[in-house]
């Protein structure tokens, strides 16, 4: 159960409309690393986390602010919009004041479809999606997400508070830029409590690393004409997780086969010259049940 209340967690109150800024600010909206990304990222986070106690707790105090977050920004652009198109700099523009303001910066879907409010997009008109949102279920792996989400959201704010001289909308974004300083450190933190409580190491996932290829599992492979890579922390020494020692491969060789395409099925129309072969006939899966008993009477020696 959520619960609403009328204030705001900070006050969005600039000085004058601007619609050219209320547009920026949907960056910070529905852009990929807005609000609307990770109040969704951290509830279904939230909702997902199978382990009771202080880390579902706190994931769900976190999403709750932030879906304070998105409505203290809807309503600075709406306050930015009010009065637009109608300002003074788009009366210059031409003497349609609507058109002036498009002209001018102005989002017009800000005015065509949310009557001169916020929408659920970027700054560029695009939808907010659901893709930008990572819940995978593993704790580190959306603990690492979060720090990184948090890293590029107050990235973003920082730019946007530099292109503003609005006192009003400068301190709103002086307090966002505190919360996304806390939420970076606070998720970093929450990252040594897995490692403190041993519910994770460093490494996502944990498990499966005596079945992988361990003599590629810290080797850095020169690859490209630049030759400063090697005097990083990631070239020599042993790794963050404890279990290796960081190489250098000065001079690595594939170690695969030459790549080559399988021939194509007739049936695609493929231009094919017959240089890999005759094309096999169609395969079946992994099927269980009836198919794959099916499949078994079909190909026995499998």
């Amino acid at each position: 159960m959520f619960r609403h209340t009328q204030r705001l967690q900070f006050d969005a109150k600039p000085e004058k409309p601007d619609p050219v800024l209320a547009r920026k600010l949907q960056e910070l909206v529905g852009g990929a690393y807005g609000e609307m990304t990770v109040s969704m990222q951290y509830l279904f986070q939230g909702w997902n986390c199978r382990v009771k106690g202080k880390y579902k707790d706190l994931i769900m105090d976190i999403a709750t602010e932030e879906i304070g977050h998105v409505e203290m920004l809807a309503t600075m652009v709406a306050r930015l919009l009010e009065g637009a198109p109608n300002t003074e700099t788009t009366k210059v523009a031409v003497s349609d004041p609507a058109v002036g303001a498009v002209m001018g910066g102005m989002d017009p879907q800000q005015a065509i479809i949310a009557g001169g409010a916020a929408l659920p997009s970027d700054s560029n008109g695009y939808p907010w999606n659901g893709r930008y949102a990572v819940a995978s279920g593993n704790l580190l792996a959306d603990f690492y997400a979060n720090v990184a989400a948090e890293a590029q959201s107050r990235l973003q704010a920082a730019r946007i508070y530099n292109m503003t001289d609005d006192p009003g909308v400068k301190d709103m974004l002086k307090f966002n830029l505190a919360r996304d300083t806390y939420h970076q450190n606070l998720w970093l933190a929450a990252i040594e409590q897995l490692r403190e409580d041993n519910l994770e190491d460093v490494v996502v996932p944990g498990a499966l690393t005596d079945e992988e290829h361990r003599e590629h599992a810290a080797s850095l492979w020169h690859l490209s004409d630049g030759d400063a890579a090697a005097a990083g922390l990631w070239a020599s020494g042993p790794t963050p997780d404890g279990d290796h020692e960081f190489t250098v491969l000065s001079d690595p060789e594939p170690l695969g086969e030459k790549a080559s395409p399988p021939p194509p099925d007739p049936k695609l129309f493929a231009t094919y010259d017959g240089s890999y072969g005759e094309p096999k006939s169609p395969a079946l899966g992994t099927e269980v049940g009836l198919k794959g008993k099916i499949r078994g009477a079909l190909s026995p020696d499998e």
